[in-house]
């Protein structure tokens, strides 16, 4: 495997945001969920618009994975108000990390996780904060593994269904 390389995302890569977002949302998500649900929830998260004003807000940071010229994964990160929920002045929330399934178990997930940890010591935030599907073991693994604890639920809305997102967050020294 080629070296993997992190890259600030611009406004101009809306496509390739979109285009990551939803492949790596429907190889994670689809076979526990309806297509009905999928759908509606791709459209209303990954839509040009969306993605394009997402891209343009400065609270909101998104990295790409690229191996070689193939974009495999990436990372949205979120400052004051762009957090989905806490929007508290000190932190810093992973809205996504997401990685094609051919990338899985290849660290990818860990060098965008590094570049969260990164542009919260950047930023000069006290802690990092996200929600995760309490039914996805592998992503539970992995933010237990970097030292994230639970501190409370959520309700994420996927179409019409009500899923519940255990809220984990890790104290930065």
């Amino acid at each position: 495997m080629s070296s993997i390389i992190i890259n600030k995302a611009s406004a101009e890569d809306v496509e390739i945001v979109q285009s990551l977002g939803i492949q790596t949302f429907s190889e994670t998500f689809a076979e526990d969920n309806t297509e009905e649900a999928m759908k509606k929830y791709l459209e209303e998260s990954f839509n040009t618009e969306k993605i394009k004003s997402e891209l343009n807000n400065p609270d909101s940071h998104f990295y790409i994975a690229w191996e070689e010229d193939n974009p495999v994964g990436y990372l949205k990160v979120n400052a004051g108000n762009a957090q989905t929920e806490l929007q508290d002045a000190t932190s810093l929330e992973i809205e996504r990390i997401y990685v094609k399934k051919s990338h899985h178990g290849k660290k990818v997930g860990q060098l965008l996780y590094d570049q969260a940890l990164e542009t919260t010591q950047q930023l000069k935030k006290s802690y990092l904060w996200l929600g995760v599907w309490e039914e996805n073991q592998r992503a539970l693994q992995f933010y237990r593994k970097n030292g994230f604890v639970e501190f409370d639920k959520h309700i994420f809305r996927l179409g019409e269904e009500e899923q519940t997102d255990l809220m984990m967050k890790k104290m930065l020294d």
